[in-house]
Formats: structure tokens, sequence, C-alpha cells
């Protein structure tokens, strides 16, 4: 007689058919698992539209690939609104002041409303608690949280300080040779909490050939390169250290348009690098299907019995099936899920079979 259901033993009946694990599982953050991107984009339309508050960062042209999403999102914040339309108190965006605002309200203490950065200090050129530069990735490329020590993110225009400062057009030559490199520091430090989640510094490194840090947070002269929390996908820079150091050209008028979005996406895609990778927990559900030397090894199929009568002689004594898919059912018979085999698999009264089913969440 034909078998078509076989029960799966549940806790407390025998060994267990099926079990829960959990593991941590790490993997490229861009667009179909890629671990960096080289190349980057907008859309005019997009920066049409909201541009002044935010830009869209794709890894191909969205101009020509009808299928590019968005990678990242990057823009800036000031927090008395410079750099962006309108004055406090009267008509107009003040973009840049909601940005600031915004992300503030998102991962800081409640009563504290200006970001502090490592070793910053008031300096002549003016508060550099006042700007911030934001990178926030895309909710699909993120999934659940980056992963701390894996991701660097190349800025064009940093200056070269081993190689000597340089005055003028030589200073300017050496910025433009050298890129502003940037990792965070969570292979030195502990981590720190607050309401966006864990946080660290943003700090001058590279991971090639293992983690070296260029320059501590506490060491930067200009203050730390900014903050990064891994589970918001977020990295805020500080708009002081890393225009002095990666002259990005950051305008801060009072009641003008500084274009200071723009100003940063060009400054990473001339960078032409941002590696990073993501971190997902996954649960997954492992189900051991058994199948007994006297099970399944009948079938339906017009091709192994027609009429009552089996379609080949050898069958009479040696029935044979091949296994090609598992289902999964619930307790009303009703269809859940459908595993299928790489390859049939052979299936007689002298042959008995363990095939395992993962369902990841």
């Amino acid at each position: 007689m034909a078998t078509i259901y076989k029960n799966l033993i549940k806790q407390g009946e025998g060994s267990l058919d099926f079990v829960t694990t959990t593991d941590t599982v790490s993997s490229g953050m861009w667009a179909g698992g890629a671990g960096n991107i080289t190349s980057f984009f907008t859309s005019s339309a997009q920066s049409a539209s909201n541009g002044q508050y935010y830009l869209d960062v794709y890894s191909a042209n969205p101009q020509s690939d009808s299928t590019a999403q968005p990678q990242f999102s990057v823009a800036y914040g000031h927090f008395h609104g410079s750099g962006s339309k309108g004055l406090k108190g009267t008509a107009g965006d003040r973009a840049s002041a909601a940005i600031y605002r915004q992300v503030a309200n998102l991962v800081l203490a409640a009563g504290t409303d200006r970001f502090t950065f490592a070793n910053q200090h008031t300096v002549a050129q003016g508060d550099p608690k006042n700007s911030v530069f934001i990178l926030s990735v895309a909710r699909q490329q993120l999934r659940e949280k980056m992963d701390p020590g894996n991701w660097e993110l190349h800025i064009s225009g940093g200056i070269d300080l081993e190689a000597g400062q340089g005055h003028g057009a030589e200073r300017t030559a050496k910025a433009q040779r050298f890129p502003v490199k940037l990792i965070d520091d969570s292979s030195t430090v502990s981590q720190e909490t607050s309401l966006g989640g864990r946080v660290f510094n943003i700090v001058s490194g590279s991971l090639v050939g293992g983690t070296t840090i260029k320059t501590a947070a506490a060491s930067q002269g200009s203050g730390s390169y900014g903050l990064f929390y891994p589970d918001l996908g977020l990295l805020v820079f500080n708009g002081f250290s890393l225009n002095l150091n990666a002259a990005l050209g950051e305008s801060t008028g009072s009641n003008s348009l500084g274009d200071n979005n723009n100003n940063f996406f060009n400054a990473i895609a001339s960078g032409s690098y941002f590696s990073a990778r993501r971190e997902e927990v996954i649960d997954s559900q492992h189900y051991f299907c058994r199948v007994g030397n006297a099970d399944f090894n009948y079938s339906a199929n017009p091709t192994f019995s027609l009429t009552g009568s089996f379609t080949q002689q050898t069958f009479i004594k040696n029935p044979r099936t091949f296994i090609t898919q598992v289902g999964l059912y619930n307790d009303d018979n009703e269809l859940l899920a459908i595993a299928k085999l790489s390859k049939p698999l052979l299936k007689s009264f002298s042959r008995e079979a363990i095939i395992k089913v993962k369902l990841d969440f």
C-alpha cells in the first residue's frame, strides 16, 4: 500500500524530527550581495523632488537600469539651518536644520540636542557641533544591522599627514592624491550604547591586510570623524573634521542653498570605494524526514502503475520509486512548503534515507 503522509515526531514523543537553531550570518551588504561599491550614481528625479533634504545613492545608473535600487542616502544637517533656504521664525524649509534635529532625536539622549565627537573642541572657524554629514544605509540592503569592523569608506580630498602638510598648490595636489579612508574603532574600544543602539567612533584607517587604525578618535586634532550606529546602519560624520580633512567645500551661508548634499555625494563618488558587510540573526528550522525501507516504494504516477498493474515487470518483486521533492503539511493536510532535491533519490525496500529540510526565517 502506498504511503502518502508520514508524521514528524514532536518533542516528548521520542527522538526529535525537527529542531530550531539560531545563527549570526555576515554577508556583503550591497546589491546582489556584493561586498563593495566602486561606482556611485544619483537619480535626477529624486534630486529634483526632495534633493534639498537628501540624495539617494545607487551602485548602478537608475537612468539606464530600471532595476537599480538605492544603496544608501546622504544628507547634510546644520543645527542653525545654515546651508539651506529659510530663516528661523520666517517662511522657508531650513532643510539642514530639519535633518539635524531628525537624526539627533533618533540617537541622542533626552535633553541633548547636539552631537559631540571625541576630542572635539571649539575653534576659531566656528563651533564644530553645528554641522554633520549623514549616511544612512537603505533598509533593503541593511536588513538587520551593519557588521562593526567590516566597513571602509573612501572620501576624496584627504591629506596624507605622514607625507607632510605642504602649502598652497602642493597641499591641494596631496589632497587629491590621498583620499581619507574611514573605518570604525570597534576593534580597539568597548562598545557604548545610545538610543540608537551600539555606537562607535569613525576614525581614519583601513581594513586591507587586517584592521589598521591610522589615527585614534582621541588623537584626531580636529575631533573624530564621526559616530557609527551599526544597529541603524547610520553614519554621522563630524562636519568640521570631514570638511577640514577632505575639503568638501561645505557651505554654511544663511538662507542660501549650499548644495552640501551634492558636495558630500561627489566626495564619496570620487573616493570610489565603499565596502561593507551586514549581520543577520537567522532562525532556522531543520526537519529530518526519515524514509524507512518500507516507505514510499509505490507511486500513483501512471508511469509506475496503470489500471492496477505495474507498468514494468521488474516492479512486481522489487518496486522502486524516485523521490524528487518533499512536502511539509499541517495537521489538516494543507501543504505549507515544498523542498526539491538537487537530483532524484532512488527508493526501494532495500534502501532508507534521511532527508533534511531547512527553513530560514
